[in-house]
């Protein structure tokens, strides 16, 4: 049996940093936003008496075997229901970047969630596929929400809030930015501000008022002094900011300004949705 799924990216309205956690991950607080670039995942399942997970796609940079979190999203929704093993061969049409802040790869695993839950008739409930995304990384829940979504916590707590439709463009250079590095370099920072933008940006939200002179990042303000391709985007886009960790950054406009060969994503728009079986 075949089943596919679309996966969206996400870009980030805020993303303020409030604190380290004993944990050793940070507290965030973050309205993330889904937007219409996609990857397209397709399922070919079969009956097993072992689970068997093949992958394949089209993106050469990302590891097709058990480090992908496709893969380990599979064996996660097998080891909490402990259902008769599959064999999986797995396609991925991969059309967002690998780390660039987009949450690519998580948007692919909470869509493998989706899939697996769909085919096995409901096995969990939709507070038990956010408890696995939680455990999976920490952008999983909000594609698995959808929409507009505030994340607080290191980002697995989510609340839907009030959704309006923006044109987006995007800007990556050929770097990339691990979230490793993105905090570790905030941690470094000497000045970190607090500046309360993810509670005005609500408001503006629910009031209709402008958002634009809220978008605001303090991952940005970490890493931006060390990547001369990101000071050549803001330099080109002042309007723009980074999304997560980035590299990538984006502009709430139809179009925005190119440079050399960055890749670039013009004309798309924030969604209501997130991960959907079609």
């Amino acid at each position: 049996m075949q089943i596919k799924v679309k996966t969206p990216a996400k870009i980030n309205l805020t993303l303020e940093i409030i604190g380290k956690r004993k944990d050793g991950f940070h507290e965030i607080k973050s309205i993330m936003q889904m937007i219409n670039l996609y990857d397209y995942l397709t399922f070919d399942i079969q009956k097993s008496n072992n689970l068997e997970i093949n992958l394949s796609g089209t993106n050469k940079n990302i590891p097709y075997n058990e480090k992908n979190i496709v893969y380990k999203a599979i064996k996660l929704f097998f080891d909490k229901t402990e259902l008769q093993p599959c064999k999986f061969e797995v396609y991925m049409e991969k059309n967002i970047p690998s780390e660039a802040g987009l949450a690519g790869g998580s948007s692919n695993a909470a869509g493998t969630f989706l899939v697996l839950n769909e085919y096995f008739n409901n096995p969990l409930s939709k507070k038990e596929l956010h408890d696995l995304c939680s455990q999976l990384g920490s952008d999983l829940n909000v594609c698995l929400e959808g929409g507009c979504t505030l994340a607080t916590g290191r980002g697995e707590h989510v609340e839907s809030v009030t959704f309006r439709e923006y044109p987006v463009s995007l800007i990556k250079p050929h770097i990339g930015i691990s979230a490793k590095e993105g905090y570790e370099k905030y941690a470094q920072m000497q000045n970190k501000r607090q500046n309360n933008f993810t509670e005005k940006m609500l408001d503006s939200l629910n009031n209709g008022n402008n958002i634009e002179p809220l978008l605001y990042n303090d991952l940005e303000q970490a890493v931006y002094p060390y990547y001369e391709d990101l000071q050549k985007i803001k330099h080109a886009n002042p309007n723009s900011i980074m999304s997560g960790s980035g590299s990538t950054y984006f502009a709430l406009s139809e179009k925005i300004n190119s440079i050399d060969n960055f890749w670039i994503a013009q004309n798309l728009k924030t969604i209501s949705t997130g991960c959907e079986i079609i």
